[in-house]
């Protein structure tokens, strides 16, 4: 078994659906941080069977929205001496703004230069956001 040290000060990414640890990995630009960061996959767990987790030992400024798209599962504890701090349960963002593109080839934002389109939830099982120009749905 691999032992990791407890983390004195930082963010634990946990309970991350089994195979996307990575693609949190990249999405957060954890491969640039020059700060200590562990990525362990399929790790045991009761709850889920297998998950991934990643822990951070650094402040980060973390982005909850790209988090909660990517998988709405994850739990974001933050650590300082040692000792859990904060913990967040994150979900998918009722809005997201500026991360998702329309997939509708006759929208405006696909025509003219947008930068900041914003999507609401329209479907939480079908991870499904509606363009706030054309209502067309994206799915994750």
């Amino acid at each position: 078994m691999i032992n990791v040290s407890k983390l004195k000060k930082g963010i634990v990414l946990d309970h991350i659906t089994q195979g996307h640890g990575y693609k949190v990995f990249e999405q957060l630009g954890l491969d640039k941080l020059d700060d200590v960061v562990v990525l362990m996959r399929n790790v045991d767990s009761k709850k889920m069977g297998k998950k991934d987790l990643i822990k951070i030992e650094t402040d980060l400024k973390l982005d909850f929205d790209v988090l909660g798209l990517i998988d709405p599962g994850i739990s974001v504890t933050y650590v300082s001496d040692g000792v859990p701090v904060k913990k967040l349960h994150l979900t998918l963002p009722e809005t997201v703004t500026g991360i998702l593109t329309c997939k509708n080839p006759r929208c405006i934002t696909n025509v003219e230069k947008i930068d900041e389109i914003t999507f609401r939830l329209v479907d939480p099982d079908k991870k499904q956001y509606a363009c706030e120009y054309c209502d067309a749905r994206t799915s994750l």
